[in-house]
């Protein structure tokens, strides 16, 4: 991927679209400058879907304040093949939500930090998670790539998430993929 690339992502929600990623952070400093005080959960996740000649990818971003509403955007790739390998696709996604997390530099997460240092000891709170599409019961057929999917967002310094707790791509994204 191109270095400049990363400035190429657009976003969209209910209310815009083609947003850029800079556009997206700012919404989100916006929606946490509302109640600074507030437990922020600020969620990527990525879900697919596979039709007749091409495969749709959906990346989500959440920011959620618990029990106070939700500000979110998705990012749309279509791949013009139909993917059916279940371990490429589900890489895929995974590697689609890294993109993203990756954007969220120190810096940038910093900043969101900063607004709710200050509202520290009030209980305010902040963390980030990389929602994964798949789970590991039994039967389920991703549950297999688990442990690897797992451990690559450990190494982003994310929290996984995997199904039932990955709602931003097993719910959000995954709305917007049919």
């Amino acid at each position: 991927m191109k270095k400049n690339q990363l400035h190429d992502y657009l976003f969209q929600n209910l209310q815009e679209s083609n947003m850029t990623f800079e556009q997206v952070f700012e919404h989100i400093i916006t929606f946490m400058k509302i109640n600074p005080d507030g437990n922020y959960r600020l969620m990527v996740g990525t879900d697919s879907q596979v039709h007749k000649s091409y495969t749709v990818f959906i990346t989500g971003i959440v920011i959620q304040n618990e029990g106070k509403g939700v500000w979110a955007c998705i990012r749309k790739v279509i791949i013009s093949r139909k993917m059916t390998q279940l371990h490429e696709r589900i890489s895929l996604e995974l590697s689609l939500t890294e993109s993203i997390v990756s954007m969220f530099t120190e810096e940038r997460k910093n900043q969101l930090i900063n607004i709710i240092l200050p509202y520290l000891y009030q209980g305010a709170t902040f963390s980030m998670e990389g929602h994964i599409d798949i789970g590991a019961g039994k039967r389920n057929k991703t549950s297999e790539f688990v442990k690897e999917m797992v451990t690559r967002m450990e190494s982003m310094g994310v929290e996984p998430k995997i199904k039932p707790d990955a709602f931003v791509a097993s719910s959000y994204a995954n709305r917007y993929t049919k």
